[in-house]
């Protein structure tokens, strides 16, 4: 099992970055796949990175060329880069994990969640 924690959300205005983390405690954190979701009020869950445990990444359409998603195995946390911020990056931000398994950007293949920390983009 793995523990994830996320760093305290922020706001920022339009065209500016953040760098979120998510900490993990507990199982072997560098056979995980790991990923970013986000949801939007009166939105679905979207995933927007993924990591794997060899490094592989993946993106959704709408973030790729401004998030980047990285991990740092010694220190057992997982970052989302996120520059050129939009207004409707506005959402809570999850970071999920799932043991043995390959990337994917569907929050159905992760069986564990961080509690989401809320990101705000004003124009």
């Amino acid at each position: 099992q793995v523990q994830l924690q996320e760093s305290v959300g922020s706001s920022v205005q339009a065209g500016g970055s953040r760098r979120l983390s998510c900490s993990a405690s507990g199982d072997t954190y560098n056979t995980y796949s790991m990923a970013w979701f986000r949801q939007a009020p009166g939105k679905e869950r979207e995933g927007v990175a993924a990591i794997d445990g060899g490094g592989g990444t993946t993106y959704a359409d709408s973030v790729k060329g401004r998030f980047t998603i990285s991990k740092d195995n010694a220190k057992n946390t997982l970052y989302l880069q996120m520059n050129s911020l939009k207004p409707e990056d506005t959402a809570m931000y999850y970071c999920a994990a799932v043991s043995k398994r390959p990337w994917s950007l569907l929050s159905d293949r992760y069986n564990y969640w961080g509690q989401g920390t809320q990101v705000t983009v004003s124009s």
